[in-house]
């Protein structure tokens, strides 16, 4: 499915990318409300995207919708969750059993949608074979071992930031391809490996820079 005339292997916009999640929640939003059929004008309303862009972001995966009918919700949202990969079983491997990794390892909808943790790893002594999201703690000592003997193909990294680099590349030495990164680390890797940085004080600060900016405006 290549849409819009894309050469196959064509890279996607990385801003089409980043509204397709936006997509796929809208649409399960909507199908959980029994709705059947949607606009790309009533998409754009509700997402504060433009009717064009979401027509536009679309055609890069194929044709989609009917003229004067709009898109059927149920299809729509299923061309999504395949052009998002979701089609598929993930294995994923978390290391990090602080708050962050906790709540990750806790978060029902991940597994409910083929993110399967299957594997968590820590340094801390008090908290290795404790039982989280299902899975008993390992000592991170383990890691490697593990993961040769149980590729994986997502690795999260949720460490303090000295630790990061070291187990990603482990990661990578295991052959691990996809690493979401909750350390405030800037991680290097090979160009096969991907990393989505996930800088929670990043998006604090970016709050607080429009803050400021609206305050400063305003004159107060």
């Amino acid at each position: 499915m290549t849409g819009r005339g894309r050469k196959k292997g064509e890279a996607i916009p990385q801003g089409v990318v980043g509204r397709l999640p936006v997509y796929f929640r809208y649409l399960s939003e909507l199908a959980a409300l029994g709705v059947d059929k949607v606009s790309s004008a009533q998409l754009g309303e509700a997402l504060d995207f433009t009717a064009a862009q979401i027509r536009s972001d679309l055609s890069y995966f194929g044709s989609f919708g009917q003229q004067g009918y709009g898109y059927n919700v149920a299809e729509l949202l299923q061309q999504v969750r395949q052009i998002l990969g979701m089609n598929r079983r993930h294995s994923l491997v978390l290391v990090g059993a602080g708050n962050i990794g906790k709540a990750i390892g806790s978060y029902e909808w991940f597994r409910a949608e083929g993110f399967v943790i299957e594997a968590i790893f820590d340094v801390d002594p008090h908290l290795i074979g404790n039982i989280h999201g299902g899975c008993a703690i390992r000592p991170v000592s383990e890691l490697k071992q593990y993961l040769l003997k149980r590729p994986s193909d997502v690795g999260i990294i949720a460490t303090p930031k000295d630790a990061a680099q070291e187990v990603c590349d482990v990661f990578v030495e295991c052959g691990i391809k996809g690493i979401w990164n909750f350390s405030p680390a800037q991680l290097d890797v090979p160009d096969d490996v991907i990393v989505e940085n996930i800088h929670l004080t990043d998006s604090l600060l970016r709050l607080a820079f429009r803050l400021n900016e609206r305050e400063q405006r305003s004159g107060f």
